[in-house]
Order: structure tokens, then sequence, then C-alpha cells
């Protein structure tokens, strides 16, 4: 299907202009066309990204409806950006979404608590209280607080979670004002919440990111209770022994081989089985430099000491260099004790050549940050390190995750 010449890179170059926290936090959330959700909306992608994707004819169509009521034709599209960021910060798509499923009524909700902080950057006939349909509805009250107010009623008509559907005018859906689709978001957790738990920590960085800039260049349009919000997911630590069995699950791989001792299920008799065995090729690099401390290598030992029991774990000792003659596999149900075993400055690419050499399905270096960036990992790279190396990290869109007693 062929795209209309919509170019959404131009309106995020509008934020850059204008909203320094909106424009930095743009940056860190990819953003795909597609043509099978009719406006727009945000999801976790399989690889644990939050992503924004957006029909770009859709977005035309809102440009051509904003241009007759506004000299400024792109405002709405701005405001769906904003409205989509939103649902990221207040935790929709992850810690608030609805066990059970999304409906109507929890669709409904969530962009009223969104569009209370954006009223004037909406097409007229969005989800507003105070408005239309919802003119008895305060403004500024949280999505929860909304959907105790809204009727059971609003759900007889089916499930909601086909959200925004494309709509006539300025992007409504479903004759309530809905303006994006919220199908992408599952009632359930997936991995045990190992990719909500990744996708979250990603969101956290991007918004100290953003937090950043807004503080040296300003906060533009963020409202004063939005800033709140922000302040109290910059404040609430990740579960870095979540984050870190995840990440080991995401690198174990099936290594299937067929076998006469098991029935094949199609073809009883006729071909082998196959069996499955769940292998996994990881490396964990420690950094065993003297600036890395022992309260930092003891925490992570402890729950390396648990990981143990589930997955063979390739241990890469490193300083400036790694010597092979060093580096150990930590077996299954396998008892090790925290010890240093060289003691030189920090290098990282030594032991990510290294991984790099060996083909490793995935890639965590234990570290306190204290060298530069180093080369590209063929495997994915995961950084974990104390709340001094979360402040001197360097820039990258790999996961750095701080490791706390």
């Amino acid at each position: 299907m062929s795209f209309t010449k919509f170019d959404l890179n131009h309106h995020v170059y509008r934020l850059l202009m204008a909203e320094p926290f909106w424009a930095a936090l743009s940056r860190q959330i990819d953003k795909v066309a597609c043509s099978s959700v009719p406006t727009a909306g945000v999801r976790i992608s399989p690889a644990g990204r939050y992503e924004m994707v957006y029909n770009p004819e859709f977005m035309e169509q809102t440009i051509k409806e904003c241009a007759k009521v506004n000299d400024d034709p792109f405002r709405w599209v701005v405001g769906i950006l904003k409205h989509e960021f939103h649902h990221l910060i207040l935790g929709h798509v992850s810690t608030r979404k609805p066990v059970g499923g999304m409906t109507m009524r929890h669709n409904i909700a969530m962009d009223l608590a969104i569009n209370s902080h954006i009223p004037d950057e909406l097409p007229p006939n969005c989800c507003l209280p105070g408005r239309g349909e919802f003119a008895d509805l305060p403004s500024g009250l949280t999505y929860e607080a909304y959907l105790s107010l809204l009727p059971e009623e609003m759900d007889e008509g089916g499930e909601g979670g086909e959200g925004g559907e494309g709509g006539e005018g300025q992007g409504s859906g479903k004759g309530h004002g809905q303006i994006d689709d919220h199908s992408g978001w599952s009632g359930e957790e997936g991995d045990e919440g190992g990719s909500q738990a990744i996708a979250d920590h990603r969101l956290k960085d991007a918004l100290k990111k953003a937090h950043n800039e807004a503080n040296a260049k300003g906060w533009g349009s963020v409202s004063a209770g939005m800033r709140e919000r922000i302040n109290d997911i910059l404040t609430t630590r990740i579960d870095w022994r979540k984050v870190l069995r995840s990440f080991v699950r995401a690198s174990i791989k099936a290594n299937r081989r067929s076998t006469v001792r098991r029935i094949n299920k199609r073809f009883p008799y006729i071909h082998a089985g196959k069996r499955s065995e769940r292998v996994a090729k990881l490396a964990i690099s420690i950094d065993q430099s003297g600036s890395v401390g022992n309260g930092l290598l003891a925490a992570f030992f402890a729950e390396l000491q648990n990981l143990s029991a589930l997955v063979e774990i390739t241990i890469v000792p490193f300083d400036t260099r790694v010597d092979p003659e060093l580096v150990f596999v930590w077996k299954k149900g396998e008892k090790r004790h925290m010890e240093r075993v060289m003691c030189g400055g920090t290098c990282f690419n030594a032991p990510t050549l290294y991984v790099n050499e060996h083909n490793f399905d995935g890639h965590i270096i234990l570290t306190d940050m204290e060298a530069p960036k180093p080369v590209a990992s063929k495997c994915q790279r995961m950084w974990m390190t104390n709340s001094a190396g979360m402040a001197s990290s360097f820039d990258t869109s790999e996961r750095i995750i701080e490791v706390t007693a």
C-alpha cells in the first residue's frame, strides 16, 4: 500500500524548536508507519522497546482538517504525538493497563486523563473533560478516577481494544472522540514481565535524558502534574534482578535434534521425534579494576549464584585485557565465590572483542563505567553498574541497569 507524503520527522523537528522535553523523549521512541493501524498508537515491540505506530493517511487527513480551523495546520499532529507519549509516561501501556484486557471504558478513561493536560492541542471532538459527551466530568483526574465515573453501558457494544478507528473529520474513533488506537496493548504479562521490565527500563532512561534536557533548556508546555509524575518515575528503582533474569531468558536458544527415543506425534514410528534442549551461550564480563567496589561484586555474584541453577554462564574477567586462562564456565548448580583475579585498569574493547570472536548469544558487562565507549557488539549487550556508573555512563542505546544491594 502506498502512503501519502506525510513525513513524521518534520513534526518531530517542530517539537525540537519549542519543546525540549518532548523533543528529547521523541528521539528515544521508535516510530513506525503502519497501514494496519487506523490512527496512531504506542506499544511494546517484541524486542522490548516502546514504539509509536501511525497511519500516514490519518495524519495527513488530520492536517487538512486542522488547516480549516487553525492558523497552525500541524497543531493537532503535534498534539497527537504528545498524547501518545503521555500514554507511556502515565504507565497506560505497562503498569496500569487492566489485567483482563482493554475495554471501551478503559480506552476512554485513559484518553480523558491525558487530554486534560493538552486540551487545546487536539481536535475539538476528542475525549475531553468538560466538553461534549463528557461535559459533566471534571478536568485533571486520573485514569482510574475517570473509569469509575464512566457508565458501564459504554462496554455493551463490545470490546474497546480496537481503540480509535479511522474516523470522520478530525480523527474520531467509534463515536466517542478517540484519536488513537490501543489494540496493541495486551492484558497479559508475556514472559513473566521480562520484556515489560526491559521496556520500562529503557523508558526510564529516555525520561532521564529528556528531564536533564528540559532542566537545561526549559519544560515548554509540560504541565506541573506531568512534571511531578516524571519525577516519581525517575526516583523509582528498576528491579535489576528481574531485568537480569529476563536478559538471560532472551539469550537462551532451543537446540533441536532428532531422537528415536521420542515418539513423533504426527508420524509415530515412521519418523523420529524431536527433542529440544534449552541452551544459552551467555557471557558475563566482570570488571576487575580496583574502582569496582566489593559491594557491587558481592550483590551481583549472589544473583549469579541463583541464575546458575537455571543456565550455564561463561564468566569473562577483564581489566585492560582478557586472559583466556581465567575465563571459565559457571556450570548449572555449581557453587562459586566472589574473587578478584586481575587488578589493572579498564578497557571495554577487550571483553567485547573476546565475546565477538566466540559467537555468544548475549553479553552482560558488570562495571563502574569508568572507560570510553567500546566497539560494537555482535550480540545483545547490557551493562550493569552502580549509581556512580549510572551518572558517568557514556551515551548509548544499550541498556544500563543500576545494581543495588
